[in-house]
């Protein structure tokens, strides 16, 4: 598993799809609220002056030197929901992102959001 101390590092480093193609750059990482693990990261991608960021889980990621592997293909990443740069995820908009990716979603007992950015 990735600790969360170790994948801020990363942050702009590059995420690459399951054949190790360029997706993007790793922009932040929420956690699962009920465990405080790394759940999900937001990748940078789009052309310039049009940037927009993605979600997808890392929890099976893989690190390499220098980017983050995630057991998805671009194509599916680049398709995933997403926000501006300078938005956050609402709480509507976490059903979403677990669908996308056939996850299983659901609250905490009182209603609790299922993401936390760090």
């Amino acid at each position: 598993m990735i600790q969360i101390a170790d994948i801020r590092e990363w942050r702009n480093h590059d995420v690459v799809d399951q054949d190790d193609k360029k997706i993007g750059s790793l922009e932040n990482v929420y956690v699962d609220t009920a465990t405080d693990a790394p759940s999900f990261a937001t990748v940078t991608v789009g052309l310039p002056g049009r940037h927009r960021l993605v979600f997808v889980p890392i929890t099976d990621a893989v690190a390499g030197p220098d980017y983050l592997r995630v057991p998805f293909g671009r194509g599916d990443v680049k398709n995933a929901p997403s926000i501006g740069t300078d938005d956050v995820l609402t709480a509507e908009q976490e059903p979403e992102v677990f669908a996308h990716y056939h996850l299983d979603y659901a609250t905490g007992a009182g209603g609790e959001r299922r993401l936390a950015r760090r």
